[in-house]
């Protein structure tokens, strides 16, 4: 609990603290204008954005294109990606719930991955040998993370109406020498992959950096500043770069921004997930000075 001091020399938090709590029935402007003043410090320029965080504010608010609901769902996003780059790289599931309680667990494999289809984290299990899991602790995992709501909790509209599920995917084997699959972040502007995001071992050690399209390591690091790796651990160059581009580009096609996230084992390549709003657009990138150029690389279509 904060104290009355801290509230006192931060006025501010006492609105903050307010929207949290009502949250629901504040319009969507107005919350991300309190929430994005109470997360990164400045207020939110909407008539003229100029940083990356800004721009994907503004693209929250007037760019919503209906098929992006399909896009986060990632039940139906496995479909929609498939009918443009080929089922070989998308993952097979092996089941959808709506409920924990339905999923027949003595009938999955020894190895699988769960997840929600309309979050990020929460109630994810990466299962590598079944003869440990822990049942009712994986069942309530996947409830709480059912309950999470993107919408309200970030507005993050596509989500709105996105049916709440549990999936079940195959497991996929991580590149030799890496405790989990690297994830490949390709960052997309204006339908052009730019920068791509790579993290490695997330379950231990995890290291985040960014390379341009040339493989060249950048300087900035960005959404967890404190996980860049050392130069003498930067990672490799994925098996099939080019490929790794050519699906970035055909997936962020007519997009002022997209992440479109990719994994490699060995030498097969497979689609994660498109994100429109890293972190929701509250992360912070180090220099400073690169959310500013990262978002002079958006071009704003019209409002719609």
């Amino acid at each position: 609990m904060k104290s009355i001091s801290y509230y006192f020399h931060n006025p501010f938090k006492i609105i903050a603290s307010l929207t949290l709590r009502f949250k629901c029935f504040i319009p969507d402007k107005l919350f991300l204008k309190i929430e994005f003043r109470n997360r990164l410090g400045y207020s939110l320029n909407l008539d003229n954005p100029q940083t990356f965080s800004e721009k994907i504010q503004w693209l929250k608010l007037y760019n919503r294109k209906p098929e992006y609901t399909i896009m986060v769902d990632k039940v139906k996003a496995k479909e929609y990606v498939a009918g443009i780059i080929g089922d070989k790289y998308i993952i097979p599931n092996i089941g959808v719930w709506s409920d924990p309680d339905d999923i027949e667990f003595d009938k999955l494999p020894q190895r699988f991955v769960l997840k929600c289809n309309h979050n990020s984290g929460t109630g994810m299990y990466i299962c590598k040998d079944k003869s440990l899991i822990n049942v009712e602790s994986v069942k309530a995992e996947l409830r709480k993370g059912l309950k999470e709501n993107y919408f309200i909790m970030n507005r993050e509209w596509p989500y709105k109406n996105v049916p709440r599920r549990i999936f079940a995917e195959q497991f996929v084997d991580p590149t030799p020498g890496t405790t989990d699959l690297t994830d490949y972040k390709w960052y997309c502007f204006n339908g052009e992959p730019k920068y791509c995001q790579v993290i490695q071992n997330r379950s231990s050690n995890e290291t985040i950096d960014f390379f341009d399209t040339e493989w060249k390591h950048q300087e900035f690091i960005g959404l967890n500043p404190d996980a860049s790796g050392p130069s003498s651990n930067f990672p490799k160059q994925p098996n099939n770069l080019e490929l790794h581009i050519s699906i970035a580009k055909k997936l962020s096609k007519n997009m002022s921004f997209a992440r479109i996230d990719l994994y490699e084992s060995g030498e097969k390549t497979y689609f994660g997930e498109i994100t429109l709003f890293p972190q929701s657009g509250f992360g912070m990138f180090k220099p400073e000075k690169y959310n500013k150029i990262l978002g002079d690389m958006i071009t704003l279509p019209s409002k719609s």
